[in-house]
Formats: structure tokens, C-alpha cells, sequence
């Protein structure tokens, strides 16, 4: 069942800027929660976000699927600082 529901939602890459200027970057399948969420609101959010409140959403990019995002995801964060800017800024 859980497969079903992978393959059927929209998988996201999103990018966060923290209080503190630092980026985020991570998977989702509703953005917009999940941002409520690092900034508090009805979750945790990540350990990583908790301290750096609020956050702001800088980046979205759609995938294919839950895998895709995740290797995207992983990309992403190899990217330098420069390079992640720059992706925000396109």
C-alpha cells in the first residue's frame, strides 16, 4: 500500500534558508506543511531546523518519484554554497 501512495503523490526537492542564513534541503511530498512543520508548526520539523527558526522556502523542483528525489536530494546537498545559490536564484 505504501508504494501505491509514493508512486501516486508529487515527490519534491525543497530548499529552506534558516534564520541563520544556512540552507536546507529535503523531500517532501507537500511543501507547504512541511515547511510548517521546520518552522514548528504541527511537527518537529528536523533536528537541524529546530535551532534556526524561522525558516523560509527558497527552492522547489519536482520529481519523478520518492527515488528520484532522494538522489536529487543528495545531489543537491553536494553542491557547494555558490552553487546552491545559484540554483535558488534560477
Amino acid at each position: 500500500m505504501a508504494a501505491a501512495s509514493d508512486s501516486a503523490a508529487a515527490w519534491r526537492v525543497y530548499m529552506l534558508r534558516c534564520a541563520d542564513g544556512t540552507l536546507y534541503t529535503g523531500i517532501t511530498t507537500d511543501v507547504m506543511r512541511r515547511v510548517a512543520e521546520h518552522n514548528g508548526e504541527g511537527g518537529p520539523g528536523a533536528r537541524y531546523t529546530r535551532s534556526r527558526r524561522p525558516v523560509q522556502l527558497v527552492y522547489v523542483e519536482t520529481a519523478a518519484d520518492r527515488a528520484a528525489a532522494s538522489r536529487r536530494e543528495a545531489e543537491i546537498k553536494q553542491l557547494d554554497r555558490a552553487r546552491k545559490l545559484a540554483l535558488c536564484a534560477a
